[in-house]
């Protein structure tokens, strides 16, 4: 028979469509076409093909040969057809049995020796298989078969090799059925808050934000501990559930990122200053995943935040409210989820010592302004917390004593599963009440509180009156837009759930009120 048929599949975004390879032998000079939309990995697969099937003892067929990949219309990439291609050109020549193939599909890259090398987005594929109710198996490279073991229903096989392909497809022998078996839960190791010598209330901001999946923003001169700060937030998190571990996996994969050991853990990103828009939210065509995607479930770390170029920060907007990215191409388009928690470090100006009482600011008139307008007002009108973080003293630093229990040894993880820490301090007990104020607020409105809607703030947050003054004569001094106004109450929701307080009380306003304005940014400070 001159044409055979395998099944494959792409990747567009996070979604796996399936591909059709024909493959055709017809008469004329030998030649080898692929057509389909391929891009230039694609194009390629015609060299690695030749030489694995004929390294790996095939005979390659001296003929014109014609390599269909349909849908025409959708883009292909990368070496995963491979695989497909070469079991085609198998069939079609009579040295694999075509009925074989019907009830599989094959996707993996070819080495010149005819070994199957990974492909990015196997996790993907096998979803995509099972979403799909598909009868037949995907066979997956070997080094593939811990992402696939993922799935819940993983109807895949694995092979290490085109030659073991072929065994199985003769039935000579048979590949390896890969079984549904997650990874051990581990935990990753974050700065203890021990460590942390200090800073009270950046120890409570986080907390809060960790609570209610709030932003936050520090800012403060260099060496103050904002960055040591942000890493302790990590610990505070709790682990996410099997949907959030299975959709973190599935987002690491279609990016090629993916680590066994990475499973059932928050991811942490935390990309340098000068990441582009596309590096950012996404970007290429094909659109591939960016960092706020990949920080999905998890914290997405911006160190000197206004280092970054201002189309990149503008960029985060819709993300920061909606949770999710579109990225528009004029042939393709791909959603991304984006449900990240921004956590975000600054120094007030470039010499960092504007305001310090220690250092005077070197910055000529005029430039500590100007450093801080590279944040725009829609940027920060979504950050829910906005915290001044000072320096602290060196007799503080070098006493022995631990500080409100925040000294000592570090080095412990932060998700312990008993009682109560003794140490108040300890990333432990903080982890702990906020665990506790999460079920809380999920008990109640079955979302974190940084995801409530105006209806949902409305039934949620109820203020009473002296509560409510307060909350009015901030509004009018800060001149509030109702987005920060909505912010201030979902982040008093948070101090309240701390506290296993039903309505809002009073304090709770009035320390996120505190949280709303830093007095080195002067964010929310009506003008002159």
């Amino acid at each position: 028979m001159s044409l055979a048929i395998v099944h494959s599949r792409a990747l567009v975004g996070l979604q796996a469509p399936e591909v059709r390879v024909e493959v055709h032998l017809g008469n004329g000079l030998p030649a080898f076409h692929i057509v389909g939309l391929p891009q230039a990995a694609v194009r390629e697969s015609a060299h690695r093909v030749r030489a694995a099937l004929l390294n790996g003892g095939f005979d390659f067929p001296n003929r014109r040969l014609t390599v269909n990949l349909a849908p025409a219309d959708l883009p292909k990439d990368s070496g995963r057809f491979d695989l497909p291609i070469a079991v085609g050109i198998l069939a079609a020549s009579g040295q694999v049995p075509v009925d074989a193939l019907a009830s599989l599909a094959f996707v993996g890259e070819l080495s010149l020796t005819g070994e199957i090398r990974p492909v990015r987005g196997a996790l993907a594929m096998v979803l995509a298989m099972a979403r799909e109710r598909s009868r037949g198996r995907l066979v997956v490279p070997l080094t593939s078969r811990d992402e696939a073991a993922l799935a819940p229903d993983p109807r895949c096989l694995a092979a290490a090799s085109l030659m073991e392909v072929c065994a199985h497809l003769r039935q000579e022998s048979a590949l390896e059925r890969v079984d549904h078996q997650p990874p051990a839960a581990t935990e990753g190791a974050h700065p203890d808050l021990r460590q942390v010598r200090g800073h009270a209330l950046a120890k409570r901001a986080l907390e809060v934000a960790a609570v209610g999946h709030h932003s936050l923003l520090m800012i403060g001169p260099p060496g103050s501990g904002k960055t040591l700060l942000a890493s302790c937030l990590g610990g505070l998190l709790p682990a996410p559930d099997h949907q959030e571990s299975v959709d973190c996996a599935l987002i690491a994969s279609v990016a090629g990122h993916f680590q066994p050991e990475q499973w059932a853990r928050r991811p942490m990103r935390a990309p340098h200053h000068s990441a582009s828009v596309a590096a950012l939210v996404g970007g290429g065509n094909p659109p591939r995943p960016g960092e706020i995607t990949l920080a999905h479930h998890g914290v997405l770390f911006l160190d000197e935040l206004p280092e970054f170029p201002r189309a990149a920060l503008e960029s985060l907007r819709e993300p920061l409210e909606t949770g999710s990215v579109t990225l528009s191409r004029a042939a393709r388009q791909a959603t991304y989820p984006a449900r990240f928690q921004l956590v975000a470090a600054m120094n007030p100006c470039p010499c960092g010592h504007f305001g310090s009482q220690r250092r005077a600011c070197r910055c000529p008139p005029g430039a500590p302004a100007r450093y801080r307008q590279r944040l725009s007002g829609p940027l920060l009108d979504r950050i829910d917390l906005q915290l001044d973080v000072f320096a602290v003293d060196a007799t503080e630093l070098l006493s022995g004593d631990p500080d409100d229990g925040s000294a000592g040894r570090g080095g412990s993880t932060a998700r312990g599963d008993a009682g109560t820490p003794e140490d108040p301090g300890a990333s432990a007990a903080a982890a702990h009440r906020v665990r506790q104020a999460r079920a809380r607020s999920l008990a109640r409105q079955r979302c974190l509180n940084a995801a409530l809607d105006p209806e949902g703030i409305g039934r949620h947050c109820r203020v009473d009156p002296a509560a409510q003054a307060l909350l009015h004569t901030a509004a009018r001094r800060f001149q509030w837009s109702a987005r920060a106004l909505h912010r201030v109450l979902r982040v008093a929701r948070s101090i309240a759930d701390l506290a296993d307080h039903p309505d809002l009380r009073t304090a709770d306003i009035a320390e996120a009120v505190h949280y709303r304005r830093s007095s080195i940014l002067g964010a929310d400070e009506p003008p002159e």
